[in-house]
């Protein structure tokens, strides 16, 4: 990576007294996050079936049980996307172009960043996104030390609502990098409207670079969901754990069996938690019984054929330009711009 432009943000001593302090902020969005979680999980626990939406996987311990998903040997995305990326990152690279400002939504492991980082010349800034305060910090503090000359403006938000930037250099235009196949998470008509939003947020000038796990048998994605190590059923019940922290809710997560169900009809894939004995929750109050063998899904993951995710992007405002594929087709990297009308 050349140096860049920008310097870092401004702190101790000498930091302008008329800002509020980063603790300051964090706690306000810490705060704000926590009633977004229960109102959501209340919200979940009312719905037939019951849900919990899968963000909630990723506080810290999440985070690490997910890093340790992605070193699974049935576990192919992670490591053939990174593939593809160290395979494509300088034409990558050249796509996004100079003084680009950056934008991750869902900042994991930082490996993947360290590609485009490396590669991009002179970048305006580095934007990682995610709803884990803890693990965000933890990234940023070590992009910010390995690139010194980059300014790293964490942003602790759910990247599936509406998001204010935070004060940054000027920048060629705003790029957003989607790594990890994340969308499939959303429903399409979700997706469609994600997408809308990144055009919104680029503006006519930016781009996107966007993962996207193909479709693919099912002789793959079951293990690949359950594997044999048991680390995806522990990173499923790991959202009851979470709950349990950040909101004193009393579920016991050792009563709940990991389910990975392959929906070929409507090509994903299905978590859920299925209770092993009736039993009676309580969340702020408000107490739920739940049946012996009822699940609460916490996760879809949609799979989409290339054709089919351009369509999409297509509906939302922007126009795929070049995909990259492994030789199996099992993942697809999309460099996409906004497109008028």
């Amino acid at each position: 990576m050349s140096a860049g432009e920008a310097t870092a943000e401004p702190s101790g001593p000498h930091a302008p007294t008329d800002q509020r302090s980063a603790a300051s902020v964090d706690a306000d969005a810490s705060s704000a996050a926590q009633r977004e979680f229960l109102m959501d999980l209340l919200a979940g626990l009312h719905a037939r079936p019951r849900t919990i939406p899968s963000k909630y996987f990723y506080d810290e311990r999440g985070s690490a049980l997910f890093e340790q998903i992605c070193e699974l040997p049935e576990y192919y995305l992670t490591r053939t996307e990174l593939a593809i990326l160290r395979a494509s990152a300088d034409e990558i690279a050249e796509l996004l172009g100079p003084r680009c400002l950056l934008i991750e939504y869902g900042s994991g492991s930082s490996t993947k960043v360290r590609l485009l980082l490396d590669r991009l010349e002179a970048p305006a800034g580095y934007v990682p996104i995610d709803v884990s305060g803890e693990h965000l910090r933890a990234l940023a503090a070590s992009i910010a030390g390995d690139y010194p000359a980059l300014r790293v403006m964490p942003l602790v938000a759910d990247f599936t609502g509406p998001l204010e930037l935070p004060p940054h250099p000027a920048a060629a235009r705003c790029v957003v990098s989607f790594p990890g196949s994340t969308i499939g998470n959303l429903t399409p008509d979700k997706a469609c409207e994600l997408l809308a939003g990144i055009a919104t947020l680029v503006g006519s000038d930016g781009a996107a670079l966007i993962g996207v796990d193909l479709a693919k048998p099912r002789s793959i994605l079951e293990p690949a969901y359950d594997d044999a190590a048991g680390i995806t059923a522990e990173f499923n019940r790991n959202v009851l754990w979470h709950a349990n922290r950040a909101l004193g809710s009393d579920f016991d997560p050792s009563c709940y069996a990991h389910r990975a169900i392959v929906d070929e009809a409507e090509g994903r894939v299905e978590m859920h938690l299925e209770s092993l004995r009736p039993q009676v929750v309580t969340v702020a109050g408000e107490r739920f019984a739940i049946d012996e063998g009822e699940r609460i899904r916490t996760e879809y993951s949609h799979k989409y054929s290339v054709e089919r995710f351009s369509e999409l992007a297509r509906s939302a405002g922007l126009t795929v330009v070049r995909t990259w594929t492994d030789e199996a087709r099992l993942v697809a990297v999309h460099y996409l711009e906004p497109h008028a009308g």
